[in-house]
């Protein structure tokens, strides 16, 4: 983890380094400068230690500071190269440590030093002005590193406050997608309304025209009830997108599988060929949950019959098998010849059937079968 930097942190590192390997060699010259002849300083030793000391300073300044300083402030009794590293480690601290661990390591340093200088054979003056010097040093350092951190710190603000900004703006885009997909639903809904009406309005008067065949009358009054449920159900989906009245509209209750004779009478009204066999005992052995999926099965399966095989007769088999499940098998012969333009439509019907079945830990069948016909299944478990 300690290599893991950009080329930036790498060159502050070095640069940092290379500060505290210049401090320590000049700091290592004035200290041989100060000894009498003949007690002469390892500077082989000295150099050494500082070496270790700035290579842990390049490596690890960032990770331990303070753990740095700490070593480099104690190792500045026994070589002066320490002395620059003690330094640049005080300035990381600052960087990278609260003000106040960097006061208290500055304070530490300086202890340290006044008990260096104390023992050094100094004079009053150099012993006084070697005190002021690196107390200015430290001073400068810890300034100049907490001035870092800071603007470190002020830039993760600002870049953070441009990040929730981001997120908000793209919180305000959505929900003004959302508010004009609303609003264009609305106006769908106003203009399907006004056309279904419409249509209503004439096939009620055409169904109460005297002179009309009855059979027109019938086929009307069907066209009629039809326009009315569609704008029934146009309301309801669109009473989804308005939240403003909730509570107001009370739910229409939902068809069951009692409800499935009545959906295949309406197709036989509108002209549709088929045959129910509903082998379902007459007790209440279908729930009112099983039965409101099977019967928008059974719905979804005439819609894709009457979209893709206009006029085919349709088989429609309802059964409770062994009374673990009811069955339900829509068939339909396959018209011969490239298929017909399909009606407008999602093309997820079979996936919403899917859907409905899983809720249920049900299965579901469809596709075409070796005689030419296809075959739609749907197994819906039974509570024991």
């Amino acid at each position: 983890m300690t290599l893991r930097r950009s080329w930036r942190d790498w060159s502050g590192d070095a640069a940092v380094t290379a500060a505290a390997v210049a401090f320590g060699l000049v700091m290592l010259q004035a200290s041989r400068s100060d000894f009498p002849d003949g007690e002469e300083i390892n500077v082989y030793r000295d150099v050494a230690i500082g070496t270790v000391s700035w290579v842990l300073l390049l490596l690890y300044r960032r990770r331990y500071p303070a753990q740095i300083a700490v070593a480099a402030m104690l190792g500045q009794v026994t070589a002066a190269t320490m002395l620059g590293t003690a330094a640049l480690a005080v300035f990381s601290v600052a960087v990278h440590r609260p003000w106040r661990t960097s006061a208290l390591v500055a304070a530490a340093n300086m202890l340290v030093l006044l008990g260096v200088f104390w023992i050094a054979p100094l004079s009053d003056q150099d012993f006084r002005e070697g005190l002021l010097v690196f107390g200015l040093i430290y001073a400068v350092l810890v300034t100049a590193g907490m001035l870092v951190r800071s603007r470190r710190q002020l830039i993760a603000s600002l870049k953070e406050r441009a990040r929730a900004a981001e997120a908000e703006q793209r919180l305000r885009v959505e929900e003004a997608r959302l508010l004009e997909r609303e609003r264009l639903a609305r106006e769908m809904h106003d203009v399907l309304a006004h056309r279904i009406s419409l249509l209503a309005v004439h096939a009620g008067a055409l169904e109460f025209r005297p002179d009309a065949p009855a059979d027109q009358r019938e086929a009307a009054g069907i066209i009629r009830q039809s326009a009315y449920e569609a704008m029934e159900d146009l309301r309801e989906v669109i009473g989804v997108l308005r939240d403003d009245s909730p509570g107001t509209d009370p739910e229409r209750p939902q068809p069951t599988l009692p409800d499935v004779a009545g959906l295949v009478e309406e197709s036989r009204r509108a002209g549709a060929h088929i045959t129910l066999d509903d082998r379902v005992p007459a007790s209440p052995a279908v729930p009112a949950r099983v039965g409101r999926h099977a019967y928008r099965i059974v719905q979804e399966g005439l819609t894709n019959a009457r979209k893709h095989a206009p006029g085919a007769h349709v088989r429609v088999t309802l059964d409770v098998r062994d009374g673990t499940a009811l069955t339900i098998e829509i068939v339909n012969a396959l018209p011969p010849g490239p298929p017909p333009r399909p009606l407008p439509g999602a093309g997820a019907g079979l996936v919403g059937l899917g859907e409905r079945v899983s809720v249920l830990g049900g299965g579901l069948e469809h596709g075409r079968t070796a005689d030419g016909l296809f075959r739609l299944r749907a197994d819906l478990p039974l509570p024991s």
